[in-house]
C-alpha cells in the first residue's frame, strides 16, 4: 500500500477506536469513497496492537493496581481495585463466548455499507437517549455484578459493524446510573481484553491462512494509531463530561447518512 494510505487509515483507526463513532464504520467508507485497496490483516492486526498499547500505557496505574490486588489477596487496600478488575473480568465473559462462537461458526463477515449505515445511526440515537434519559446514581467504585454483567451483554451487539464497541458500552453505563466519565473510564478498561481477544484470534487467522511477515508498513501503521489513540483517550476522559455525547451523535447521524448515499450510489 502507498505509504499516505497507511497512514490515513491507521490515523483513522487511532481516532475512531476509543470514541463512541463506530471504526469500522469509517474504515469500510475510506475504500468506498476513494478506490483504495484493502490494507490486509497484518495492518489490521498492528492498528489494534497500536490501540491496545495506548489504552494500556493510558491506564497503566489501574492495571498495575488491578494485577496487585489479584496477587496479594491478603492486602485489604487494595480491595477496589480487586473489585474493579472482577468486575471488568465479569463483563468481559459474554462478548468472549458469543464472539468465540461466531468465529467458529465463520459468522464473522458481516461488513456490509447497509447494515453499519443502519448500526451507525441506531445506536447513535441510543446513545444519545441513554444519556438524556438516566440520572447519574453511582461511581465506579460503586458498580455492581449486574452493572457490570448489563454492560458486558450489551457490548455484544459491538460484534455487529458499525455499532460501535465504546459506544454501545458507554450506553450502557449510562443507563446503569454511571457518569459519562466513569462509564468512559470503565468501557475503555473493558476494551483491553476485547482487543487483545479479537487481535489474538485475528493474529491466529493470519499464521494459519498464510505465512505472516511483520514490515515496515505494519510497524508504522501500528505506532502512528498508538500515538492518536492516547492523545484522543486522554482529550476524551478530559473533555466528556463538558462536551456530552451529543456531537457524537449528532456525527453518527450524519456519517450513517453518508454511507446510506454510498450504498444507494453504487
Amino acid at each position: 500500500m502507498p505509504f499516505f494510505h497507511i497512514l490515513v487509515l491507521a490515523a483513522i483507526q487511532g481516532i475512531t477506536e476509543f470514541l463512541p463513532i463506530s471504526s469500522s464504520g469509517h474504515l469500510l467508507i475510506v475504500p468506498s469513497l476513494t478506490g483504495w485497496q484493502d490494507q490486509g490483516q497484518s495492518i489490521d492486526i498492528a492498528v489494534h496492537v497500536g490501540t491496545l498499547i495506548a489504552v494500556v500505557t493510558y491506564f497503566r496505574h489501574d492495571i498495575f493496581g488491578i494485577v496487585k490486588a489479584f496477587l496479594t489477596p491478603a492486602d485489604k487496600s487494595g480491595a477496589d481495585d480487586r473489585r474493579l478488575g472482577f468486575h471488568i473480568i465479569i463483563a468481559s465473559i459474554p462478548i468472549v463466548l458469543v464472539g468465540g462462537a461466531m468465529y467458529l461458526l465463520l459468522l464473522n463477515d458481516l461488513r456490509s455499507i447497509l447494515l453499519v449505515a443502519a448500526t451507525t445511526i441506531l445506536f447513535g440515537i441510543f446513545l444519545g437517549w441513554a444519556d438524556k434519559k438516566f440520572p447519574v446514581t453511582k461511581n465506579i467504585e460503586g458498580i455492581t455484578i449486574m452493572d457490570s454483567l448489563v454492560i458486558g451483554l450489551f457490548q455484544i451487539l459491538a460484534l455487529l459493524p458499525g455499532t460501535s464497541r465504546s459506544g454501545i458500552t458507554m450506553s450502557a453505563a449510562r443507563m446503569r446510573g454511571l457518569s459519562r466519565s466513569d462509564g468512559a473510564h470503565f468501557s475503555m478498561l473493558l476494551s483491553i481484553p476485547t482487543i487483545l481477544g479479537a487481535g489474538t484470534l485475528a493474529a491466529y487467522h493470519l499464521y494459519t491462512a498464510e505465512k505472516p511477515e511483520i514490515g515496515m508498513d505494519a510497524l508504522t501503521a501500528g505506532l502512528v494509531s498508538c500515538i492518536i489513540a492516547f492523545l484522543v483517550i486522554s482529550l476524551l476522559m478530559r473533555w466528556i463530561e463538558k462536551i456530552g455525547f451529543t456531537p457524537f451523535v449528532i456525527y453518527r447521524l450524519i456519517l450513517g447518512a453518508v454511507l446510506l448515499g454510498v450504498y444507494f450510489a453504487t
